[in-house]
């Protein structure tokens, strides 16, 4: 996340983004009077009070997705049911055995349903590639077409580092980009980590061969922490934007050194859902007492870019659970070498 940051911030200087050239329009104004209605709640965080979030205080009501950091919570939620139920077979096996199958059949149940909507993703992706065309203004996309290009270039140099942590633990970066391309595709029109995940759940087990557990675990988590498109290099972008009209000097180091520790410990329960960079950059902001109300200057462009952050977001969970399996021998390396291609159906799983 901090070398996220880091690269946003880089890729804001080197490009001389800066809010002060940017002219808010109507549309800007109003959001920005949002994001000031918002930012009282984003003030009264704090680490210890981010942290205790994360622990569910009612896990049911987590499953429903109410708050920011509710996949966090069912997992950890989950954790303890799974604790628990190690420690109960040794002493009442055949209850522990009734629970492991009655888990397997809500999972096989779920896992059809999962397939019934995965029949259906052609058409969604039609309409939600319609919405961001229709919804979107050429004349203002062209205004701030330096902030795409720039935004899209922190995004790709994220990208290219994701490829050499794979190569590092000696996988092919050419057949892992081959691999992952069609949960990439589904995030890019999605705008959703969180709706991506059981494409990337499927990804990392049935095409790179990583373990279910592993899988899983990195996958939930990585819908909510360490996103490094929405909550790593849009804030650190913004952020450098908006320090000169408030007179700091976004080159110094220690604008730099405390904006990327905020950005690191602030990347913590970001929803990972569409609108999610916009929360996480309002804790950066708000921490550092920039402007949050100028956030709002980019609202004509959000989708645009959103769509981008999106696919670094799954590519870091991606490449997260990768690694990882490779460190803990988790990874069928006979899998991911395979030069079958990965077909999003999970009717094998049912």
């Amino acid at each position: 996340m901090s070398i996220a940051g880091a690269i946003g911030i880089m890729s804001a200087l080197g490009f001389g983004l800066s809010a002060e050239s940017i002219t808010s329009g109507v549309r800007e104004v109003v959001r920005g009077e949002q994001l000031l209605n918002t930012v009282t709640r984003v003030e009264n965080l704090s680490i210890p009070s981010m942290l205790i979030s994360l622990i569910p205080a009612n896990p049911f009501m987590d499953m429903t997705g109410a708050r920011s950091t509710s996949i966090i919570g069912v997992v950890i939620f989950s954790a303890f049911i799974g604790a628990a139920a190690l420690g109960l077979h040794p002493e009442q096996p055949e209850e522990a055995s009734h629970f492991k199958r009655t888990v397997d059949a809500v999972h096989a149940i779920v896992m059809r349903i999962v397939t019934m909507v995965l029949h259906l993703t052609p058409f969604g992706i039609l309409a939600l590639m319609t919405k961001v065309v229709a919804g979107s203004n050429v004349t203002d996309i062209l205004q701030l077409l330096q902030f795409v290009i720039a935004s899209y270039a922190a995004l790709i140099a994220v990208f290219v580092i994701h490829l050499i942590m794979v190569t590092m633990v000696g996988a092919n970066p050419i057949r892992f980009i081959r691999k992952t391309l069609p949960v990439l595709i589904f995030a890019f029109t999605s705008r959703s980590s969180a709706g991506t995940m059981p494409l990337t759940i499927q990804t990392l087990t049935k095409g790179l061969g990583v373990s279910e557990g592993v899988a899983n675990f990195a996958a939930s988590f990585g819908t909510t922490i360490g996103q490094n498109g929405c909550a790593g290099i849009y804030p650190a972008m913004l952020a450098v934007m908006i320090a000169p009209t408030v007179g700091i000097d976004p080159t110094s180091l220690s604008f730099i050194g405390t904006l990327i520790v905020t950005i690191a410990i602030g990347s913590f329960g970001v929803a990972g859902v569409g609108g999610g960079a916009t929360f996480a950059a309002l804790i950066v902001l708000s921490a550092l007492g920039l402007p949050v109300e100028l956030a709002g200057l980019l609202i004509s462009i959000e989708p645009v870019i959103d769509m981008g952050r999106t696919v670094v977001n799954v590519s870091g969970a991606i490449t997260t659970g990768f690694v990882s399996g490779r460190a803990m021998g988790e990874v069928d390396m006979e899998t991911f070498n395979s030069n079958a291609s990965l077909e999003l159906d999970m009717d094998a799983v049912s």
